[in-house]
């Protein structure tokens, strides 16, 4: 999903459109050379050019920014100061079909199962949340984010009528929910281009430039990140 918050006088460009990209609109797109042809696809973050404007996916995907996880009721057993679980802890997401790579959970770690969406906290693992005012520890919270597949919504395909792609590449502001779930997203970071051609704080290497700057942290509210297009 791509959002133009304040575009001014800009204007997008077209270009005749890679033919083994896949995209969304709101990734990052860079040019390349197919046979004699100069065409744009998906950036893989050392040379991009703007904002695809344009769809070609076969399924559609999502952010899901800090969410509360909570597991429990537990029956703890106490190690030293520390309440932790005697047992493994199956806790179930919101979603299913989630990106593996995408996945984060802080401050508690756990192992996540991508295609139905269960995450498990290991046995051993710290009770940090009191439920029952009891003074004993008898829940785990954590906050996750990740990228998940949009269920039951085919993809979509914009470019085929016309050949060409469509790309923001002067200074807009703009918001995407195309981007690096497992980074921060703090006011006035750099914003990179991941290998996959989402935005990210992450700087793949010294060499990758940074292409704009946030102008909107991504919350559990709006999970998409607002940012200003250098």
């Amino acid at each position: 999903m791509l959002r133009l918050v304040h575009v001014g006088n800009s204007i997008p460009y077209s270009w005749p459109v890679d033919p083994s990209s896949e995209f969304d609109a709101g990734m990052i797109a860079q040019l390349a050379v197919h046979g004699n042809n100069v065409v744009c696809g998906v950036s893989d973050g050392t040379a991009p050019i703007g904002i695809i404007d344009d769809i070609r996916m076969r399924a559609f995907h999502t952010a899901v920014v800090d969410k509360v996880i909570i597991a429990g009721p537990i029956v703890g057993v106490q190690v030293g100061s520390k309440w932790v679980t005697p047992v493994n802890v199956k806790a179930e997401l919101e979603h299913a079909y989630i990106d593996a790579g995408s996945f984060v959970s802080n401050p508690v770690d756990c192992e996540l199962k991508p295609v139905n969406g269960v995450i498990t906290f290991l046995q051993g693992t710290e009770l940090n949340m009191d439920a029952d005012g009891d003074g004993v520890p008898d829940s785990i919270r954590t906050v996750v984010s990740y990228t998940y597949q949009i269920p039951n919504t085919p993809g979509d395909d914009s470019v085929t009528a016309s050949g060409r792609i469509t790309v923001w590449f002067q200074r807009i502001i703009a918001a995407t929910d195309i981007f690096e779930t497992n980074q921060r997203y703090p006011i006035s970071s750099n914003l990179f281009v991941s290998e996959t051609g989402r935005l990210t704080t992450r700087q793949p290497s010294p060499t990758h430039p940074s292409v704009a700057i946030v102008t909107g942290s991504p919350t559990s509210i709006a999970s998409s990140v607002e940012f200003l297009w250098l």
